[in-house]
């Protein structure tokens, strides 16, 4: 590595990984720095660092003008690794958020981050020295469109539609495996019912309070976690349940286990870590050639 480089920090959060990089000075200051091919290039995991997203720390002032950001400081500009820009991404929050105590830009306890979908509050006490139960309070969803069928290369199902953070259709298996292997798209019927894309999430139950999940996100393919899948399918399956507020749901996703907490008023919370793996510098020449 040389001086020359940008640098950058690569962590996740249940398997969810995002290359960290910030936008507060030096090359990604450039709010146009992180363009599609360069996205694509950074993310590619033979090629590249490897990711599923990249998160770019921005003050939140510079999207002042397109979204509300109420007092937050910052802003978590995220992108897919096929280079589409998302809302918001619940696990990228945390590992954002682990980012910003680190670095000495947010004390410990309650701050705010600006998203595309919002601003939103986290919450992480000051005797979780590890950063293994970050909170991220992700809001209220609302049912999306209706009467949806999922397709996969194995079999089709019903989805419950879920909108508020990004859009998602949730289905209900027997066993997960039912699902495929999830190396291609499923297909959302009637078509056109998603011309944005959509996170498609299978949920088994394991009780009324308890279920495991996969995922196959937009842009990206299937992950190993997806924050705002989690909230979607704990609450299409709390609700199904007939759980009543306040309620927590165990959610098991392939990288590990996340907590999805739903208050009296129906604000969903997002639990689980946030863990750093490598940081380093990286030639801007290996993602613009």
């Amino acid at each position: 590595m040389t001086t020359s480089g940008v640098p950058y920090r690569k962590g996740h959060g249940t398997g969810n990984d995002f290359i960290v990089v910030s936008g507060l000075d030096g090359y990604f200051a450039d709010p146009k720095s992180v363009t599609p091919e360069a996205a694509k290039k950074l993310c590619n995991r033979e090629h590249g660092l490897g990711a599923d997203g990249i998160l770019r720390v921005a003050r939140a002032t510079e999207f002042a003008d397109s979204v509300n950001v109420d007092d937050a400081q910052y802003f978590m500009d995220y992108t897919n690794a096929d280079g589409s820009v998302s809302a918001t991404c619940g696990n990228g929050l945390r590992v954002f958020a682990r980012y910003l105590v680190e670095a000495g830009l947010e004390n410990r306890g309650l701050f705010t981050i600006g998203t595309r979908a919002g601003t939103v509050t986290v919450a992480i006490s000051q005797t979780d020295t590890d950063f293994t139960n970050i909170a991220i309070t992700m809001g209220r969803v609302s049912l999306g469109p209706m009467d949806v069928t999922v397709q996969t290369e194995t079999g089709s199902w019903p989805a419950v539609g879920i909108a508020g953070m990004n859009n998602h259709a949730v289905s209900v298996v027997e066993d997960l495996s039912q699902a495929g292997s999830l190396k291609d798209i499923p297909t959302a019927l009637p078509a056109g019912t998603y011309p944005d894309g959509v996170n498609f999430e299978f949920i088994q139950e394991k009780s009324p309070t308890h279920i495991a999940m996969r995922t196959h996100e937009r842009g990206v393919g299937e992950t190993l976690s997806c924050g705002s899948g989690a909230c979607a399918a704990a609450y299409v399956h709390a609700t199904s349940n007939h759980l009543n507020d306040p309620w927590t749901v165990q959610v098991d996703v392939l990288g590990g286990t996340v907590y999805v907490d739903s208050d009296t008023d129906g604000v969903l919370t997002l639990r689980g870590p946030a863990v750093f793996v490598s940081e380093g510098t990286i030639e801007p020449s290996s993602w613009q050639s």
